[in-house]
């Protein structure tokens, strides 16, 4: 497991609900190997180990509400407790210690939230909050699930930039005869960084409509961020929920859900693939950086005021504690 005593302690998307059906689903999540699996009572996460012989409870399947280990058969209900022993007779009393490791497992927004801490739900540890989602005059797509090898604060940082839309998404997003960034400020507010509404010349959706939007980002967790734009003359929003998995070091899967209040009868695949264009022009650039940990010493680069969310958000990593692909040299 990754030692991050910040992200090990957070809530971190690892899928899409919708793909977890009848089969268990394997991923690793900072080093740690999870088992996802659907009962009647919803998701569950294991750590992808059985007790017994250290078999993978991925290669298993679901019977009853249970997983069931490959190797032996051995069989954990939801809570991860051994309910069957294929070796022993049933009356047999089952050892206390056949348990499952089970991790804090959320289904909201369509998204599958697992937290590393078992004690998360008792401790009320808080989800990212995304009311959009639940808004009946949105509509929202879940963007395509996209793997970078790149370290999840460079992900994050990027979605957060908004001085490379005219040149990275030129055509798509930005203008490069428009590259401007008005000057704006980012404040704390509750327990989350929101900046200024910051002026943009550029396209929303990759529709060829540019004009003056007005864009907001918010830092909501450190791999988990907001982003709405608005164009005020037609009253059209498109909002995004950015949220990244980090699988270890150098890998990292991209989920974004995409919500709008217009054009709710186009088909969602126009704005799913939209998505997928975005963010296949950013990782050439996020695989390609330099170095590959972000630096949390604000002294280590070249800030401007066009940068003030990208900064806001180095000083929350340094500040939480964050090492989990940051560069922390220079810190004290």
């Amino acid at each position: 497991m990754v030692e991050d005593k910040v992200l090990i302690k957070d809530w971190l998307a690892v899928a899409y609900a919708g793909d977890v059906a009848d089969k268990p689903v394997k991923m690793t999540l900072l080093n740690e190997r999870i088992v996802l699996f659907r009962t009647s009572e919803g998701i569950k996460a294991f750590k992808d180990l059985c007790i017994h012989r250290g078999a993978p409870l991925s290669y298993g399947k679901v019977v009853d509400d249970c997983i069931v280990c490959p190797y032996h058969g051995w069989r954990f209900d939801g809570e991860g407790k051994c309910v069957r022993i294929p070796q022993q007779p049933p009356e047999q009393t089952i050892p206390p210690k056949a348990k499952a490791i089970v991790y804090p497992c959320v289904e909201r927004y369509g998204i599958v939230w697992v937290n590393l801490d078992e004690d998360a739900i008792k401790k009320g540890t808080p989800l990212p909050f995304y009311e959009e989602f639940d808004d009946p005059s949105f509509r929202t797509v879940q963007a395509a699930p996209y793997v970078l090898h790149a370290a999840g604060p460079r992900v994050v940082e990027n979605f957060l930039d908004a001085g490379h839309l005219a040149f990275v998404h030129e055509g798509l997003l930005g203008d490069s005869n428009f590259p401007e960034i008005p000057d704006y400020h980012v404040h704390w507010k509750e327990n989350r960084y929101v900046s200024d509404e910051i002026a943009i010349y550029a396209d929303a959706d990759g529709s060829g409509n540019y004009a003056t939007l007005y864009y907001t980002y918010e830092i909501l967790r450190p791999m988990t961020a907001r982003l709405k734009k608005v164009n005020y003359e037609n009253n059209q929003i498109l909002s995004m929920l950015f949220t990244v998995l980090p699988h270890d070091e150098r890998k990292t899967t991209v989920f974004a859900l995409v919500t709008r209040n217009y054009a709710l009868d186009e088909p969602d695949s126009y704005f799913r693939d939209f998505q997928q264009k975005v963010i296949e022009q950013d990782a050439f650039i996020v695989e390609n950086q330099k170095p590959e940990e972000l630096p949390l010493d604000l002294q280590a680069e070249l800030h401007l005021k066009a940068d003030r969310v990208s900064i806001a958000y180095r000083r929350w990593l340094g500040e939480l504690g964050v090492t989990y692909g940051s560069d922390v040299t220079g810190l004290r």
